[in-house]
């Protein structure tokens, strides 16, 4: 879906929520003020931190995010260079995959050990990427699993869809910040194995985003017996090339994920769909094209998943 995907990984474990900050005022740079990366920014000041916007195109004052009849704002500050973020030792990497080269400088700004980067992007090999700029940071993973829409710069609407709304690997570093998110109001959960929950939200991505963007539809089309029937097929080779990235996917998984996909409000919007009716460029090449990639790797023929990165790569801005 982009930017939510299906509880039914057995891995997950909620942690315990807190009430009060854990340390504060920290200070937190957020790279890539689309919506999932204004959510995280305003969890993070209600925990009591400080949020720098960095490269940000257009400026503004502050975080409006409205979940449900709510709508809360937040103080954030600008910076226009690295330099300007000032003493600062985390930061949220929420661009699109294919953007992390264009926020590179940044990233080096942080390149060091003491500093972590929590990555919210969507598809595989998030630390690959990153490490290609900051080696010697921390890199935290994240699955996001709520939906987000940005509705103008620094304003964005809030879903919370399942138990949880986020997921991270287990470790010192991840418990930290996952406190930290859970006192900003962040249902997060940390999981032993980050291999097959990445995969989970991998096989809910290369069905629904793909399907609303080249039919035009919203997930309500997730519905349609057929389209279900093709799901299912483009699920079912996926799971053979994560078996043998050793993921711990069955065929079950993928029923739990059609099951899941029915019950998303069918007025939802999947994140390439946005960036489809945008005109922007599409994010398929770490969803997809990165199946495709390791099913050739494997030597696993992934036919349909052909197909569909075949179709969305001949999809440019200018067509849309």
């Amino acid at each position: 879906m982009g930017r939510f995907c299906p509880p039914t990984s057995d891995c997950i474990v909620l942690i315990k929520m807190h009430t009060q900050p854990v340390s504060a005022p920290k200070t937190i740079a957020l790279i890539g003020a689309g919506a999932v990366g204004l959510c995280l920014a305003a969890a993070f000041v209600r925990a009591g931190w400080q949020v720098v916007v960095y490269g940000a195109r257009v400026r503004f004052s502050q975080i409006e995010e409205t979940e449900g009849a709510n709508t809360h704002t937040y103080p954030i500050r600008h910076a226009a260079t690295p330099a300007d973020i000032g003493l600062c030792d985390a930061a949220i990497l929420a661009v699109k995959s294919y953007q992390t080269q264009d926020v590179s400088a940044c990233l080096r700004a942080f390149n060091r050990a003491s500093a972590t980067i929590l990555v919210a992007q969507n598809g595989l090999g998030q630390e690959e990427r990153v490490a290609a700029y900051a080696p010697q940071a921390h890199i935290l993973p994240a699955i996001v699993y709520f939906n987000a829409q940005r509705s103008a710069p620094g304003k964005v609407t809030l879903k919370r869809i399942g138990a949880q709304d986020l997921c991270v690997p287990e470790g010192a570093a991840a418990q930290y910040f996952a406190d930290v998110l859970q006192t900003g109001n962040m249902r997060v959960g940390i999981t032993a194995d980050i291999t097959t929950a990445l995969w989970l939200k991998l096989l809910a991505n290369i069905t629904a985003n793909p399907i609303t963007t080249l039919t035009g539809r919203r997930t309500g089309v997730m519905r349609d017996p057929a389209i279900q029937a093709t799901a299912r097929q483009i699920m079912a080779e996926a799971v053979k090339v994560g078996q043998a990235e050793g993921a711990k996917l069955t065929a079950q998984h993928v029923e739990d994920i059609l099951l899941w996909l029915q019950t998303i409000p069918a007025e939802s919007i999947t994140s390439m769909l946005q960036d489809r009716l945008a005109g922007r460029e599409l994010e398929y090449k770490a969803l997809t094209g990165y199946v495709v990639k390791a099913a050739e790797k494997h030597g696993i023929d992934v036919p349909l998943n052909h197909l569909i990165l075949s179709l969305l790569s001949s999809i440019h801005p200018a067509d849309s």
